[in-house]
């Protein structure tokens, strides 16, 4: 009875495996396996794929009576893009209750200003949502003369770590020209020795100022999910949320539980270093989390620390001084000035002790050269006592990198999580604070690949929901065509020696982010036995001309086999 009956199970098993729950055919499947082939056909069941291949061999093979077939008319399908690096919760709350306006002048920050004003009660704050410096038309932080479009409203204008305010802010704040600097941190004067209203990470003056509303958790909830979708439209099966807290933990645990969860998040504790060594060291071998906790739908990945500032307002900690543009710019003073630190190497190394330690892979924020140098010695030392590439440890943004630089990251094994978006909006701007061959190394992928350092796409989302029009946009597709292209907003290519391919801007977007989200056997290409990601296009990526990849739009996302963004015919 036992053998007979495993021969009936073996007689039944290729009529089962045969059942898929969805062929794709006729198409143009784009793989991004090792060899990069190309297919016609992909069979899916239970959420993973079952076959790849001929359009004919896979539908004979794995076509059943309840198969759902669709057919592609040679449409491409590509493998489900990963975007390394987003902030989903404040992406999906910075829209949830109104329309952001966008923020091209300081002329439009004016009449928002205005608007807000005639519904605003007298003597409430009005916060000028972030928007930053190098992204206006004049090039320059407003200051409290630009933001006194009203008399009655204290104003303050958010550019990340630095903020301006106007004249009502500054004298509710008490704000003065004998206003002591706070540590780090500076309040900007005028040539009348007056403060201008430019807050350098002083931001913590103004008083009474909220700087984020507040939502339920069913709002959070909501906006998150949303967001999400959001990304799903835009063809990405999963994202890397690169700043969690406690709270955001709790959100997307209650979405998973919920069935509410569209697409993969991998989740990035940041821990802020304020605090004594030893209290953080406590905090981190505490903790719960660890570096693949989880699952391929939710999971922990990176752990994180800001070591420096943000290039937009000049407090990315540089190997060069901002120069006398700075001051337009910037709104800086000292035309010496490098940027800011936030944590010195000894306090680093020891926090990233504890965590590697404790089972995680490292990262930290860093933008400016100086900040990237100090990252990589702390790696070196790290290395020294017990090689750091098996953990996948990697450089966040690395905007400012250097031969040196990725020399060293080959050696050690250390990758990069890049923002491609960055060259497009910034480098115009940061061309005049540093002039041009001084920005040889701003984000030189080529040279990074070239080099065999794997590199994982993301776009740094944190504000606005059009994936076009958001501070840092999210559309995969824009941000390839800006990594292939190397073309920035002033319509000038930048360094087009470090161009690169379309093979190579997919990859960042599938095997390289996969690998880096330890899940390169699972996600990022498709081939028979991985999880079934994938989306459908409304060209062909590898073949339209190329001015027109930055305008390809999703036709149809999946997740895990199920669909979950279809364009409305």
């Amino acid at each position: 009875m036992k053998l007979c009956a495993i021969l009936t199970l073996a007689c039944l098993h290729p009529l089962l495996a045969a059942d898929a729950d969805l062929i794709f055919h006729d198409g143009k499947i784009v793989t991004a396996d090792a060899r990069f082939s190309v297919a016609e056909a992909v069979a899916i069941k239970d959420g993973r794929i079952t076959a790849v291949g001929r359009s004919a061999d896979v539908l004979k093979r794995e076509r059943g009576s309840r198969t759902r077939v669709i057919d592609l008319h040679g449409k491409t399908l590509l493998p489900g893009l990963i975007d390394a690096h987003v902030h989903a919760l404040d992406a999906g709350l910075s829209e949830f209750r109104r329309k952001r306006p966008a923020f091209a002048s300081i002329a439009a920050i004016q009449a928002y200003i205005r608007e807000r004003a005639a519904t605003t009660p007298k003597g409430e704050w009005i916060v000028v949502p972030r928007t930053l410096p190098p992204r206006l038309k004049e090039l320059r932080m407003p200051t409290r003369q630009d933001l006194d479009v009203t008399k009655d409203h204290p104003v303050a204008f958010d550019a990340s770590y630095v903020w301006s305010a106007n004249s009502k802010a500054l004298e509710v704040s008490g704000i003065t020209r004998d206003t002591p600097n706070p540590p780090g941190g500076e309040v900007v004067k005028g040539p009348d020795g007056e403060p201008n209203g430019i807050l350098r990470n002083a931001d913590g003056l103004l008083k009474g100022v909220s700087r984020a509303e507040l939502f339920t958790e069913a709002e959070e909830l909501s906006a998150l999910e949303n967001m999400l979708r959001l990304y799903a439209a835009a063809g990405l099966t999963a994202v890397g949320d690169r700043a969690v807290t406690g709270k955001d933990v709790a959100l997307y645990e209650k979405l998973k539980a919920q069935g509410r969860l569209p697409i993969r998040a991998v989740l990035t504790w940041r821990l802020p270093t304020n605090a004594d060594i030893t209290e953080l060291e406590r905090e981190i071998r505490d903790s719960p989390w660890t570096t693949n906790k989880g699952d391929e739908w939710l999971k922990f990945g990176t752990f994180k620390v800001t070591l420096d500032g943000g290039q937009s307002v000049g407090t990315a900690y540089q190997r060069m001084p901002y120069g006398p543009f700075g001051r337009q710019l910037y709104g800086q003073t000292n035309p010496d000035s490098r940027g800011t630190l936030f944590v010195t190497p000894d306090k680093l190394y020891r926090i990233y002790e504890a965590a590697r330690e404790k089972g995680w892979q490292l990262t930290a924020h860093v933008q400016g050269g100086g900040a990237i140098d100090t990252l990589l010695d702390v790696f070196e030392r790290l290395d020294r006592e017990k090689p750091i590439a098996p953990t996948r440890s990697h450089v966040m943004h690395g905007s400012f990198l250097s031969e040196d630089a990725i020399a060293r990251m080959k050696r050690m094994g250390v990758a990069l999580d890049a923002q491609p978006g960055w060259l497009y909006f910034d480098a115009p701007a940061l061309e005049r604070v540093f002039g041009r061959e001084n920005m040889r190394w701003f984000f030189p992928l080529r040279s990074v690949l070239a080099a065999g350092i794997p590199v994982a796409a993301g776009s740094d989302h944190m504000i606005g929901h059009d994936k076009n029009g958001a501070t840092n946009p999210f559309n995969p597709f824009l941000n390839m065509w800006i990594s292939i292209t190397r073309r920035m907003r002033d319509g000038s290519v930048f360094y087009p020696e470090e161009r690169i391919t379309r093979e190579q801007a997919l990859r960042m977007y599938t095997t390289g982010a996969a690998w880096m989200q330890f899940s390169e056997k699972e996600r990022g290409s498709i081939e028979t036995g991985k999880l079934a990601d994938l989306v459908v296009i409304d060209r062909d990526f590898l073949t339209c001309p190329e001015g027109e990849i930055r305008a390809i739009e999703p036709l149809m996302t999946i997740a895990g086999g199920r669909v979950v963004y279809a364009i409305k015919q």
